[in-house]
């Protein structure tokens, strides 16, 4: 991302530089974390870099608040990043903090946030840490700064939305996953988008122009329901076709009337992706389609998709899963046959 900041600070006429600690201040290698943050814009952008330390808004005393909040409001250039979105919420919305961010922005500087910190510029903020790292199984928005709803930009921002540190299960989103992502998706109120920013790359907001650009290695996305415009590498956008994209509903909401099939569906889905909740997912659709003894569940579709997702994974050299899944199906009342012509199952109906 060095020619992208370099781009950026060649912008502003008096760069006054600032990192922000806040969102890694609860870490015991904050210090060290600073100290590689600025010695990375003096060695490569040739920028000093001045650390504000704002790590715990309980223990800040108010003229060390005072402070804080002044150092960002005079900087030209703030920079945050690394740790945990919600950490760093709980200490800056006490502050109203995004006045301040604000602030920079009306004077005509640039706020470069990435990774966790930038999860808190929209209106709604993931808890990632708690999902991913803690266990949270029902996540729920938290409150963000909604520093882009002063432009008219309601949205929730996830950055590491192409992760793939997972290899073999799902990190997409912000290591949340698909499956979590749409549940949170799910929660957002109408009009609300989600503004998803690969790896490596950069969204800016031009504001002067009421324009956004895209940089870097790869693109970004607005969601909104079913929806997705994606943002191209290279490419400008007028901010208007983002306050003016059309929602399209949400794929819980395509079915007028309620039906018993949609919950399977949503378990097929789970059980064909990589994520840690598939094993569950497929032993759950086993046992249910083996079960099956009316119309109001159809085992067919449902089996062929685990079959399917048995063959991912012998192509993806995972025979050892994809044994385990088949002695599933079989234990469960599938009688699976491995042919030459290709795989064959019917039901075993016990007396």
């Amino acid at each position: 991302m060095t020619k992208i900041h370099r781009k950026l600070l060649k912008s502003i006429p008096d760069v006054r530089a600032v990192n922000l600690d806040t969102s890694y201040g609860f870490q015991l290698n904050v210090l060290q974390m600073s100290e590689k943050l600025e010695e990375y814009f003096s060695t490569s952008l040739h920028i000093a870099m001045t650390t504000l330390h704002f790590a715990a808004y309980e223990r800040a005393s108010d003229i060390e608040r005072a402070l804080f909040k002044q150092g960002v409001r005079d900087a030209s250039f703030v920079f945050a990043g690394p740790g945990s979105p919600t950490y760093a919420l709980a200490q800056w919305a006490p502050l109203r903090f995004g006045e301040d961010l604000l602030s920079v922005l009306n004077r005509g500087g640039t706020l470069c946030i990435s990774s966790a910190a930038s999860l808190t510029l929209g209106g709604y903020t993931a808890p990632i840490y708690e999902v991913y790292k803690v266990g949270d199984l029902s996540p729920r928005w938290r409150d963000g700064l909604d520093v882009l709803g002063s432009f008219g930009l309601n949205c929730a921002v996830i950055p590491h939305f192409d992760n793939a540190e997972g290899r073999n299960y799902d990190t997409r989103f912000c290591y949340l996953g698909e499956p979590r992502l749409l549940e949170l998706e799910r929660q957002l109120p109408d009009g609300a988008a989600t503004l998803g920013v690969d790896e490596h790359t950069a969204v800016i907001f031009d504001f002067e122009s009421d324009r956004l650009r895209v940089e870097g290695r790869s693109n970004g996305y607005w969601r909104l329901g079913n929806a997705s415009l994606t943002l191209e590498n290279g490419q400008s956008y007028p901010l208007n076709d983002l306050r003016n994209a059309t929602r399209a509903p949400r794929s819980d909401e395509l079915h007028s009337q309620p039906s018993d099939r949609d919950p399977l569906i949503q378990l097929a889905e789970v059980a064909a992706s990589n994520t840690e909740e598939r094993a569950v997912a497929l032993a759950r659709l086993v046992q249910l389609a083996s079960s099956a003894k009316d119309e109001s569940i159809e085992p067919a579709p449902l089996i062929d998709g685990l079959l399917r997702a048995r063959q991912d994974l012998r192509e993806q050299g995972l025979f050892e899963l994809a044994d385990r899944l088949r002695s599933l199906l079989v234990d469960n009342g599938v009688d699976v046959q491995d042919t030459p012509s290709g795989v064959t199952w019917s039901l075993i109906h016990k007396s």
